[in-house]
């Protein structure tokens, strides 16, 4: 977890906004370019390709201290000069500029600043479920610049930040009825005010319409849209930024935001919204069947305004009391691996038992709606909570974002087996994996992961067992060679579900 000091120094907070941002930076230079050497010296060292410099980190899951040899020594390199180093090596690689990207990695680590001062002076939420979605300072573990919210000054973002604790109440408008869009079950957003005659309540987020404000005036000129204040409650945003989460009202809303997190521009776009409902009932009628207590959060429907489609749409989604057991807590897979005040997983003392309790709620489910149900989820670490009892022992398993999920035979079933093993197994199941294994040394988390794997009679479930490598996700070139968002790029890793594979690279995922 991250711990900070009530009143941290400013060179404190620089020290360890670089090494966060560091990190994940150097997980990806390390998986995607760089070249180990055999006979390490006293740390792992590496050749950069395109340069030819040696580098040598820190090694684990979230590598640290880069240096690099000039001469016959070793020099220390700051988050500053490590951003300088990638980006000259990238420039050498791919004979591309790379575009914004040296520049969200910047970004990156200032966000990263502001969030560590900004969390010493909140209160982090009661509910654990919350502070489990609040509590990603790190983040992605192997994107080049995952807390990059779009270069602009923190004034502008932070109190909507779930890493900062944040939490605010929404913009309520109305949108002239016959200009309002809408697809599914929407009723709940009716409840959220009251709209004047001849108008429909449209909930939006206030970061948002900041972005939009010039673009919208000409709809506030001529009355197709109309401002009706704000909702007298606050929302609480998820680990999504994006997606906030009411607990009184068990109710979450998803937004577009015209902000860059990771590797895309975050707004709901037509063509995924079109395709939404198809996708939810697949996956809905897929957990309807389902033997044990996983569930689905459904994406209900959406509503927007047709003149500012994608810019104004909202998306409901499932609340939690209605699918999470009885007496259980749910947490974001991710803040387990992330760690936070309370998080289990850092402190039970049975790591086996655990373990093989999470891979009994998370596994199956996910296995059952590809092979059954043609549905492939999005099963990564932000994309499954995961419920415990009262001892901290998982007990079921949540999985949310239709927008993610793909169906089959929309992709082909071996494209589909692709992006399954890479979100369930490289992305989920090795870093919490990684987590524990760091937590209790000593601990060797892959021959449960193999046994509950073979426990399935998936056809591809031998060659997964047995292949030399696992299809890791490329994001820092992706990035770099302004490839969209949505297409995704593999390159092989070591298979730690082989028999005598070593660890995915030193127990690093991938996010």
């Amino acid at each position: 977890m991250d711990r900070v000091d009530l009143q941290p120094h400013t060179d404190d907070v620089g020290r360890r906004a670089d090494a966060y941002a560091a990190a994940p930076l150097l997980n990806c230079l390390l998986r995607e370019v760089a070249t180990p050497l055999p006979d390490p010296d006293e740390w792992p060292v590496h050749r950069l390709p395109g340069t030819g410099r040696l580098l040598r980190v820190r090694p684990g899951r979230r590598p640290a201290c880069p240096e690099v040899r000039t001469g016959d020594q070793w020099q220390r390199v700051g988050h500053t000069e490590l951003v300088k180093l990638v980006a000259e090596e990238l420039r050498r690689h791919t004979g591309l500029t790379g575009g914004d990207l040296p520049a969200e990695m910047i970004d990156s680590r200032d966000t990263v600043a502001a969030l560590l001062t900004a969390r010493a002076r909140t209160v982090a939420p009661e509910d654990p479920y919350l502070r489990s979605e609040q509590s990603l300072i790190t983040g992605h573990p192997h994107h080049p610049a995952p807390k990059a919210r779009g270069g602009g000054p923190a004034a502008a973002w932070l109190r909507y930040a779930p890493e900062a604790h944040g939490r605010f109440p929404l913009t309520l408008l109305g949108v002239r009825e016959d200009q309002v869009a809408e697809e599914g079950d929407t009723g709940a957003l009716d409840a959220l005010g009251t709209a004047p005659p001849g108008y429909r309540l449209l909930p939006a987020h206030p970061w948002q319409l900041d972005l939009l404000a010039r673009e919208l005036t000409p709809a506030f000129e001529d009355g197709r849209l109309v401002r009706l204040g704000e909702t007298p409650f606050v929302v609480w945003p998820t680990a999504a930024v994006r997606t906030v989460y009411e607990p009184e009202r068990d109710l979450f809303l998803k937004f577009s935001l015209d902000v860059r997190i990771t590797n895309d521009i975050r707004r709901l776009w037509r063509h995924d919204l079109a395709r939404l409902r198809r996708t939810d009932e697949a996956a809905t009628g897929a957990f309807a069947t389902m033997d044990g207590p996983a569930a689905w959060l459904s994406d209900r429907g959406y509503r927007t305004a047709a003149f500012a489609f994608e810019e104004l749409a909202v998306l409901v989604r499932d609340g939690l009391r209605d699918h999470v057991l009885p007496g259980a807590t749910p947490l974001l897979a991710a803040g387990l691996a992330e760690g936070f005040d309370g998080d289990p997983l850092a402190s039970t003392p049975d790591p086996g038992a655990w373990w093989t309790a999470y891979l009994r709620a998370v596994v199956p489910p996910a296995l059952t709606a590809f092979d059954t149900h043609g549905v492939v989820l999005e099963a990564h670490l932000q994309n499954t909570l995961v419920a415990v009892d009262a001892a901290g022992t998982p007990v079921q398993a949540l999985f949310r974002d239709a927008e993610g999920a793909k169906l089959l035979p929309e992709v082909s079933r071996a494209a589909g087996w692709e992006r399954l093993v890479y979100c369930l197994v490289v992305n989920n199941l090795t870093e919490i994996a990684a987590a524990l294994a760091e937590r209790h040394p000593g601990f060797d988390p892959w021959p449960a992961v193999r046994r509950e794997l073979a426990r399935h009679a998936l056809p591809e479930i031998p060659a997964l067992l047995t292949a030399p490598s696992l299809p890791g996700k490329t994001n820092l070139l992706l990035r770099w060679t302004g490839a969209d968002g949505a297409d995704a790029r593999y390159l092989p890793l070591p298979n730690p579900l082989a028999d005598g594979h070593p660890p995915l690279a030193d127990g690093h995922t991938d996010a």
